[in-house]
Formats: structure tokens, C-alpha cells, sequence
């Protein structure tokens, strides 16, 4: 199994809980959507929801109390609802809720994570720094990728696991639900001069273009959508397979970027190739493709030509 992709290494990417209504966010910024569910354990309930652009890009994610807080900087933005940018204001941070590594919120409080240090900040205002106290982190709480609160009455230490529901809208779950990205080279046709004079060879080759959208959109069937009437299916797990390949090897990523590429849905593309193959030569028509687990996703439009049934050794897309 692979890793999730820690918060320090996606850029707004955040969890967050609120003790108002009992609900549990997951904010994927980067594909401008949030996931909102009560129990990241089950597949339940699970919605999806835009970001208002005011809202996109922010460092640190949390809510309290009916209230969003988007940490940006030296600033945060106060709203009641991250679609609409409702009601949103926007304070100074105090210099000692500066720089924290992650920040959460509960019951009325805000704690700043400072993990270098080992020591976490409570505050009951981010802005004034009112009755802050700082505290030691345990040391079985210093490794969490992602930090967050909520109200739960019970104490006692649980250790709980992600629904595959929700893991597939962490960055890199797609590794685990559907496995590593892969990028390889598929022979088409290939034709093979056995004689002892030159051959004028022609034939029509059929290779694909464009993104396996009903793939795609299967990976959505666990979400209840409350997005924009624009959205189309398989739309949103297309930027969340982009960011999956694009990811290092240790994520389950392929390490290339595939934002250039058409993503719209796959179409079959036959073209006349017209060639003169020497004597015991051979000429051979490949497509790179990538995808994730076992099944292709995407494939890359233009066509190469080897003179050996050995795959080409150069990838067609740019390293991250």
C-alpha cells in the first residue's frame, strides 16, 4: 500500500472538523472542490462541493463554530460557506499563530501544531492570541500527515481507518484504491522484411487519443455531487488522476505531467502509414499510454516509429 501524500507536500490540500454540525472536510484546493462527510470511516454520506475562487489556494484549512478559516500568509478569511464566500472577512494572524505546521479547531479553541518543536499552541483567538497556552505534543501525535478536530465525548485513544470512499479523495489514494501509475509503450503493428529486396509497405494503423472518461467517472460513484450544473462526469477524477501520475514513484505516482495532454473521452484515430523497409529489416508503430493499476487511462496522440520490437526508450511527456 501506498503512502498518502503528507499536507507539507500537497499545497492546499487540508482536513478539517467542525463540533457545530458534526461534519468531517477533506479540501482538494488544487481540483477546486471540497468533500464533506459525518464519518470518514464509512462510505456515507459523502458530498462534494465547489470552492469559490476567493477561497482556492489557501496554506492551512479549519472550521469552528459554523465558520471556515482559510490561513493564507499572515492572514486568514473568516466564512460561513467556502462555495459562496459567504460572510467572509478577512483578519491579521497574530505573530504567535505564525508558521505553524497545522492547525485545527474545537469547542471554541484553535491549536497551532509546531512539529519541529514538539509543542502545540491553544488559543481562543487567532487574531489576538487570547488565552493562549502551549502545551507538549505526545510523541504518538508528531508523525500525523494531516491534523484535525471536531466534538467527540469520548476520550479514550482509537485508531481508526479511511473508508476507500474517501481515501480515493486524499492526494495519492488513488494508489491504493486503484494502484501505481504507470507509463509504457504499446506496439501497434509492426512488419517484418524477410526478403532479399527492398519492400514498399503500407497499411492502416488504429491507435486511441484522449482519456478513458467512463473509467474515470467510476471512480466517482461514491460522491453525491453539489457542484456547478457545468460539471461533467469523470471530470474531477481526471485532475485527481493528473495529480496522481504526476506524483514520485513513492506515492505510486509515474513522475510526469500530463496537464498538456486532452483529457477529453477517448476516441479511435486510424491513419495510412506508407513505408520502405530494406532487407531484413523491420519498421514497428507504438503509442505511450499511461494509467493506474491495471487499467490505461490515458494515451498520448502521436505515434512512434522503431526499427526494433524493443520499446522506445524516451517517455513523450515532461518530467514533474
Amino acid at each position: 500500500m501506498f503512502p498518502i501524500v503528507p499536507r507539507s507536500k500537497a499545497p492546499g490540500v487540508d482536513l478539517c472538523g467542525d463540533d457545530y454540525y458534526g461534519h468531517h472536510y477533506i479540501i482538494r484546493s488544487d481540483a477546486g472542490v471540497y468533500m464533506r462527510s459525518d464519518n470518514l470511516n464509512k462510505v456515507s454520506n459523502i458530498e462534494v462541493f465547489d470552492i469559490h475562487y476567493s477561497c482556492k489556494g489557501g496554506d492551512h484549512y479549519l472550521a469552528n463554530n459554523g465558520y471556515f478559516y482559510i490561513i493564507n500568509g499572515t492572514n486568514y478569511r473568516r466564512v460561513t460557506n467556502m462555495t459562496t464566500d459567504a460572510d467572509s472577512t478577512v483578519y491579521a494572524l497574530h505573530p504567535n499563530c505564525q508558521g505553524g505546521d497545522h492547525y485545527l479547531s474545537m469547542c471554541g479553541k484553535f491549536y497551532i501544531i509546531y512539529k519541529d518543536r514538539g509543542i502545540y499552541r491553544r488559543t481562543t483567538n487567532m487574531n489576538k492570541d487570547e488565552n493562549a497556552v502551549e502545551y507538549h505534543l505526545h510523541p504518538s501525535c508528531r508523525d500525523g500527515l494531516y491534523y484535525w478536530g471536531n466534538m467527540n465525548n469520548n476520550l479514550d485513544r482509537v485508531d481508526n481507518s479511511f473508508a476507500m470512499g474517501v481515501v480515493k479523495f486524499l492526494p495519492g489514494g488513488l494508489a491504493t484504491t486503484n494502484g501505481p501509475a504507470f507509463g509504457e509503450w504499446e506496439l501497434l503493428k509492426s512488419f517484418e522484411n524477410t526478403s532479399h529486396v527492398t519492400v514498399d509497405w503500407s497499411k492502416q494503423v488504429s491507435h486511441q487519443r484522449g482519456a478513458k472518461r467512463e473509467k474515470l467517472s467510476s471512480i466517482e460513484h461514491d460522491w453525491n455531487f453539489k457542484v456547478t450544473a457545468s460539471y461533467s462526469s469523470g471530470k474531477l477524477a481526471a485532475n485527481f488522476a493528473k495529480f496522481q501520475i504526476s506524483l514520485e514513484a513513492s506515492y505510486g505516482g509515474k513522475y510526469v505531467n500530463t496537464t498538456k495532454e486532452s483529457w477529453d473521452d477517448v476516441t479511435t484515430v486510424t491513419e495510412k502509414v506508407s513505408v520502405s523497409v530494406p532487407p531484413d529489416q523491420q519498421v514497428c508503430f507504438w503509442q505511450y499510454k499511461v494509467g493506474l493499476g491495471d487499467e490505461d487511462i490515458l494515451f498520448c496522440p502521436k505515434m512512434k516509429m522503431t526499427h526494433s520490437k524493443d520499446p522506445p526508450t524516451e517517455i513523450p511527456l515532461k518530467t514533474v
